[in-house]
């Protein structure tokens, strides 16, 4: 089947694999207009950053020879180094910065423009195009003076902001690919004799039976035809404890077999898999995620508009006042250069650099910086409960001793028994045991009874640690009210019987983090709705929820569901966060407004996240809001030092104090610029966490 599933996404995934751009809204990229690689989409993440790396180096460069032969910065430094066709050297270096190192904002503008949603490699594409096409003109006899060195600068300045940015950030998520990954390539195929054979997973169809060993992932989604055993479906669906699995149940493809070998007889394969259908609701959601930009891209949207406003204002204004087409086309066109900002470049990129390395060091890896930018925004954080508000490991809670015997007593013949068995309440009852000093007693003779429990012989007494099933078959008297009461709060319970005597029952449950009822606390006291959405029984859910101060519990939810249960909260006008661990959170945690993996987790819920928190600990949410805040601060103040310069040099380059003989020459543009850009990166050293 994981082949089946390669082969039905293989060919969507130009559309699906992210361009190294955070700048996007969705996972996996919605278009590849934002920078623009052409035929880079399909380049990993490295290879785009060494793309832009190579490109701004050669263009650096070749940089210099540019300013060197530029006549306005001769002039500017009082120079005079021209010599016979020496504007013909500039031109031809010209041209090779503006294509190969202007290439990728070239081919994004032309994508931007196709979406009819303008952003920063519009605004770059026109600066560049325009510098070159003027200058160009001014080589092959325009009187005017030519911008190479402008062209050559922004491209060098656009390139390096473009590759620190992408150096920041995580790359491509391969959501899908990691889903793929989940299932065994192989299964052992059942003949009609009985023997066995290995065949590609791909080669399945219905009907047919395979044979899954004991710690074996189920290749396949069917139905037990012969055979029991527990079966963890953690991973799959969210159920915190392994699932007792009998004839005639169905199993999941994906879960992990932990005790007796299954005959399964396969049900569904390739689309119809639950596997392949989650892969199918986390492509949706990613697909459909709205197209927004972030910040530096909204400011330079509207700086595209304001350049070809006030450009071709400039041009008509300059004309109606008298003056030749060539005075009037230079005004324009120092214009609509200089409302590109170098600055606009590194504002967004520095900042992005400084607060990914604070997130860093506090444990937060960012992977789509239009949804932490959003972060702040958020008015809901919904929790996934296994592994995320849990430990997603069995502890002890309660140990209930009878007759005469002691809590210690029970601990040390179960914990002794157990010693063997790897099943995850067996290590709850083993971890107890270690965490008491309790000093264990040999076991011999040890058996694991699947779906019932396990027996051994310690110290010539048998001993069993078994289930209510098992104990009530047999008759056993023991305190039912207390057993209810466990029972009532989503524990496991277990019975210890020593020579067929019960001497008490072990309750276990999955362990709340320490750092999980803080975290709720600080979020409510930002004015910030802590939810509960798991795929566990609602018990279960209600006694973490109950633990940790949550209200609102939406228990029982299977993964399809649970990213509806997203799309419900948001359609209340609520900015939504999903924290969650496992495949079964994939779909939701694509569907939020921001999506949060907890680093323990699988592989999938960290492709698929925007941010992974690599400590798994729930506070960390809180540091990601605040951190998200004070970036998005600093890169308010950023783009308005980036913008300041462009509200000085606009009308002076425009020439509205003509009339008093000052006009900006693109000189003093250009110490300006500097200024701006020296100011900007200045500010972003200020982020603090």
């Amino acid at each position: 089947m994981a082949e089946n599933i390669k082969k039905d996404h293989q060919h969507e995934h130009g559309k699906h694999e992210t361009d190294h751009d955070p700048n996007h809204h969705s996972h996996e990229g919605d278009e590849d207009h934002d920078h623009g690689h052409g035929d880079h989409d399909h380049h990993d993440h490295g290879d785009m950053i060494n793309d832009f790396k190579k490109r701004f180096y050669i263009s650096l460069i070749l940089t210099i020879p540019i300013l060197v032969l530029s006549p306005m910065i001769q002039d500017f430094i009082g120079v005079d180094w021209r010599f016979p066709f020496d504007q013909w050297i500039l031109f031809g270096l010209s041209t090779v910065v503006f294509f190969y190192g202007g290439w990728p904002f070239l081919t994004g503008a032309i994508s931007e423009l196709k979406q009819k949603n303008p952003g920063m490699m519009t605004l770059i594409g026109l600066a560049i195009f325009v510098a070159y096409g003027y200058s160009s003109l001014v080589v092959f006899g325009w009187s005017g003076k030519n911008f190479f060195w402008e062209l050559a600068t922004l491209i060098d300045i656009m390139l390096l902001g473009h590759w620190i940015e992408m150096r920041s950030i995580m790359g491509a998520s391969n959501a899908l690919d990691e889903l793929v990954k989940l299932m065994p390539n192989q299964a052992h195929r059942v003949k009609e004799n009985g023997d066995t054979e290995d065949v590609e997973v791909s080669e399945l169809d219905p009907g047919d039976r395979v044979l899954v060993k004991p710690g074996e992932k189920v290749p396949v989604d069917g139905v037990i035809v012969e055979g029991k055993s527990a079966i963890d479906e953690s991973m799959v669906t969210g159920e915190s404890v392994p699932v007792e699995k009998n004839e005639e149940d169905e199993v999941i493809g994906g879960a992990i077999n932990q005790e007796g070998s299954l005959t399964i007889e396969v049900k569904n394969t390739g689309d119809d898999t639950y596997l392949s259908q989650v892969i199918t609701l986390v492509k949706e959601a990613q697909e459909s995620k709205s197209k927004a930009q972030n910040l530096a891209n909204r400011a330079a949207k509207w700086l595209f508009y304001v350049a070809l406003t006030s450009g071709f204002a400039t041009l008509f204004i300059w004309l109606s006042l008298g003056y030749d087409f060539a005075v009037s086309l230079e005004r324009m066109v120092t214009v609509m250069v200089i409302t590109c900002p170098h600055a606009l470049g590194l504002a967004a990129p520095l900042v992005v650099a400084v607060s990914t390395s604070i997130s860093a060091k506090k444990g937060l890896l960012i992977r789509n910086r239009t949804n932490f930018e959003g972060a702040r925004n958020l008015n809901a954080v919904v929790f996934d409960k296994t592994g995320t508000l849990t430990k997603g490991e069995f502890g002890v809670t309660d140990i209930v001793p009878e007759g005469s015997y002691s809590e210690d007593d029970v601990l040390l013949w179960a914990a002794s028994a157990e010693q063997n068995s790897e099943h995850p309440l067996a290590e709850g009852v083993l971890n107890k045991a270690k965490e008491k000093e309790l000093q264990l007693k040999e076991v011999s003779d040890f058996e694991s009874m699947t779906g019932k429990g396990l027996k051994g012989t310690v110290e010539g007494k048998e001993v069993f640690v078994v289930s209510p099933a098992y104990v009530n078959e047999r008759s056993f008297n023991y305190d039912k009210e207390q057993f209810n009461t466990l029972s009532e709060k989503g524990k496991t319970v277990v019975f210890v019987l020593v020579d067929d005597e019960l001497i008490g029952m072990v309750a276990l449950a999955d362990m709340v983090r320490d750092s999980a009822k803080e975290a709720v606390t600080k979020l409510k006291e930002k004015g910030i709705q802590p939810m509960m959405l798991t795929g566990d029984n609602q018990k279960v859910a209600d006694w973490v929820a109950e633990q940790i101060g949550i209200e609102e519990v939406y228990a029982e939810v299977l993964p399809h569901n649970k990213a509806d249960q997203i799309k419900k909260i948001q359609q209340k006008g609520w900015k939504v966060a999903m924290t969650g661990d496992g495949v079964n959170d994939a779909p939701a945690l694509a569907t939020a407004d921001l999506g949060i993996a907890i680093g323990s987790g699988t592989d999938v819920a960290m492709e698929t996240a925007d941010v992974v928190l690599v400590r798994s600990n729930p506070l960390d949410v809180v540091s990601l809001m605040e951190l998200s805040k004070k970036t998005y601060q600093k890169m308010v103040q950023n783009l308005w030092w980036a913008a300041g310069y462009n509200i000085v040099a606009i009308p002076l380059a425009a020439g509205a104090l003509a009339f008093a003989g000052l006009i900006l020459s693109p000189a003093v543009g250009a110490v300006l610029m500097s200024l701006s850009t020296i100011i900007v990166a200045i500010n972003a050293k200020l982020l603090k966490a």
